[in-house]
């Protein structure tokens, strides 16, 4: 249960985190005309961090 609630705090910080370094401001000047989109990538590692922390779980509860 301890290693639970300190694997949802640790997920809680770095998703607040994620979300605040999102928030700062770009940089000045004009935007660039073709920015490479990579949309997505961050969803798709914590998803496999989950899965992978899930996998370790189930593992060490047996």
């Amino acid at each position: 249960m301890n290693n639970i609630l300190k694997l949802l705090t640790l997920t809680v910080f770095l998703i607040i985190g994620g979300f605040s370094l999102n928030a700062q401001p770009g940089p000045p000047g004009p935007p660039e005309d073709n920015p490479v989109p990579i949309t997505g990538i961050e969803y798709l590692i914590a998803a496999g961090a989950a899965f992978g922390a899930k996998k370790i779980y189930d593992k060490k509860k047996k």
